[in-house]
């Protein structure tokens, strides 16, 4: 999964694009609901994710732009 790769790299739009890109001709064929539960339930129990891989857990994130980018993913046409 070549995807997998470019996590922990993605510093600007081009990179993110990329990783859509190869993200979306790789995904396992699971419903759009199990998907966003599966992300729900990861935001949850990030912090362990973090403290597990032993990473800094991010402090920056703007949570309103995530949201906006998964509303406007299903409108935009």
């Amino acid at each position: 999964m070549e995807y997998v790769k470019l996590l922990g790299n993605i510093k600007n739009k081009k990179d993110f694009l990329q990783f859509m890109e190869l993200f979306g001709k790789n995904i396992e064929n699971i419903s759009i609901q199990e998907y966003l539960e599966s992300v729900s339930s990861w935001v949850e129990d990030m912090e362990g994710y973090y403290k597990n891989t032993n990473q800094e857990i991010p402090n920056n994130i703007n949570w309103d732009f995530i949201a906006t980018l998964f509303y406007v993913g299903s409108i935009y046409e």
